[in-house]
């Protein structure tokens, strides 16, 4: 089976014999001996709250695939809510922070030496057997999903119930033992093929609605090793991070390493008076590492990494609200059907949280843990620098 899938694990749905229509499953990913789905791409919105260790994220997964019915499964630290979010949540995400229009005036030959924005950025020990340990904890209907949440104190046991349940495991084991052994609750959501696009071939294409869960965590975490199973050679995903700091994933997975370099080279061609002293102040943190994170890049790229990029950071203010109502103009281009749709995003993106719009490719040897998030910082110093506008060195 092939996939390109983050955070979840995908299953494939069929019907038992004298059972009635049921799932044909397991946890982690699923699929059917003939079948075949992908997920191409995944976006994710996490909030966190440190004060009362409360998380949540937001996912819409795309999927391409010949099963007629299929599914996910979705880990999480202890048991979640789950919440139906708006169809287009994550589209109109997208338009809020789309970059806003280069200021040409702040950079000094501009024209001549970049000449259009978009330039490129310069390169076990098995225990005694007890009874059943599998609890259904709840079950549910939220949007169009029909879902279970379930725990399991043994990853055989879970396998057996899945079974018992007209599930059919077509998986790696060790990986969900992974999260049993963290004692993680287990999300499983059926999937209905009528929300997606049939091809002429037989085949499925789409998007299913948003799904929100919200559970307590001590720490900003993602789960990514369960996905590790059902890729072929790599995954991308698209994170939009709320949390009262701007945040950056930890160690080779930051984008300091990309968004560095660019930064101080786009800096260093602005008009110094028209500066602020934020960033007068940064490019003194930023210049001197600016030859370490190049080298970081290629060095990675070696090993066949690809490093991950931001696209947009910023502390939302009360201008930030008033955009979102329709009461303070737009300054990007857009459909203007798309902005006046920003609405539904009031309520969801805070006053005084700061979002951080990031992306990374993973490679399957990149999955052998979950995610982290961090505060962002340069070396020593933290970053609490606004991405909002393009600049001159900014990707297309």
């Amino acid at each position: 089976m092939r996939q390109s899938l983050l955070g979840f694990g995908l299953l494939t749905l069929t019907a038992v014999v004298g059972s009635g229509p049921t799932l044909q499953a397991a946890c982690c990913y699923f699929s059917a001996k003939d079948k075949d789905v992908l997920q191409p791409a995944q976006k994710a919105y996490i909030t966190f709250d440190p004060k009362d260790e409360v998380e949540s994220f937001t996912v819409q997964p795309k999927f391409e695939g010949n099963a007629q019915d299929f599914g996910m499964v979705i880990p999480t630290p202890t048991r979640p809510k789950l919440d139906e979010m708006p169809r287009d949540f994550f589209k109109e995400l997208a338009v809020f922070t789309i970059l806003e229009p280069l200021d040409i005036n702040k950079y000094k030959n501009f024209r001549t030496t970049f000449g259009t924005p978009g330039a490129p950025v310069p390169e076990s020990v098995s225990s005694p057997k007890k009874g059943p340990t599998v609890k259904v904890l709840e079950s549910g209907v939220v949007g169009s999903l029909d879902y279970k949440i379930i725990t399991a104190e043994r990853a055989d046991d879970l396998y057996t119930w899945l079974k018992d349940n007209g599930y059919k495991y077509a998986g790696d084991e060790a990986t969900l033992e992974f999260y049993v052994k963290k004692r993680w609750v287990f999300t499983v959501m059926k999937i209905d093929t009528k929300q997606m696009k049939a091809n002429p071939d037989g085949s499925y294409t789409g998007e299913v609605t948003p799904t929100r869960f919200t559970f307590a965590s001590e720490r900003l975490v993602y789960p990514l090793k369960i996905t590790q199973i059902s890729v072929k050679d790599k995954t991308e995903a698209l994170f939009y991070i709320q949390a009262p700091r701007k945040v950056d994933l930890a160690g080779d997975f930051s984008y300091q390493f990309t968004f560095t370099p660019m930064w101080s080279q786009a800096t260093g061609f602005a008009v110094p008076e028209k500066l602020s002293e934020a960033e007068k102040a940064w490019r003194k943190v930023a210049d001197p590492r600016v030859e370490e994170c190049l080298q970081k890049v290629a060095g990675l790229r070696q090993k066949g990494a690809e490093p991950a990029s931001l696209e947009w950071a910023r502390k939302i203010t009360a201008g930030d609200l008033e955009v979102l109502g329709g009461t303070k103009p737009y300054n990007r281009v857009a459909p203007q059907e798309d902005v006046d749709k920003l609405k539904i995003l009031k309520g969801h993106v805070r006053p005084g949280q700061f979002v951080t719009k990031l992306r990374k490719v993973f490679t399957k040897g990149e999955m052998g843990a979950d995610l982290e998030f961090v505060r962002a910082r340069l070396g020593d110093t933290n970053d609490d620098m606004e991405y909002v506008q393009i600049l001159p060195t900014s990707p297309p």
